[in-house]
């Protein structure tokens, strides 16, 4: 006679234990500490890009309005100037020996970049005519 006893059946695993999962959430964890300086770097260098290149435009702008008016303009709207959103663009000295002009970000903070033409004083960084410097 056969023996009608079952043996018990193993369960059907469905899903994923509490160690696997805090594996997971660990590993992922440590990939995004790595991860948000890299961000973080990148992001910082885009501000200064887009800091460099509006004061670019303004020193572009700054020669066509001097070739017509022979001299320098501290109002950025009487330049026909139309800045990156978030930039703040500060013209320091406008005249008709030369300009300096000074770009920050709120989210780049700390970071300013600055440039000077002409017999215009020096904003830090700038050191070099023309030359557009951040720090």
């Amino acid at each position: 006679m056969r023996s009608t006893r079952r043996l018990p059946r193993r369960r059907d695993r469905r899903g994923f234990t509490l160690i696997e999962l805090l594996i997971v959430i660990v590993i992922i964890g440590i990939m995004a500490m790595i991860a948000l300086p890299k961000f973080r770097e990148t992001r910082g260098k885009a501000f200064a890009s887009t800091m460099r290149s509006d004061l670019k435009n303004i020193a572009s702008l700054q020669e066509e309005y001097y070739y017509d008016n022979e001299t320098y303009e501290a109002n950025l709207g009487a330049l026909g100037f139309a800045g990156t959103n978030g930039v703040v663009l500060t013209v320091v000295q406008a005249d008709p020996a030369g300009w300096s002009a000074t770009a920050t970000h709120p989210a780049a903070s700390p970071l300013l970049c600055s440039v000077f033409y002409g017999a215009a004083a020096p904003i830090p960084p700038a050191t070099v005519e023309g030359q557009i410097f951040c720090q």
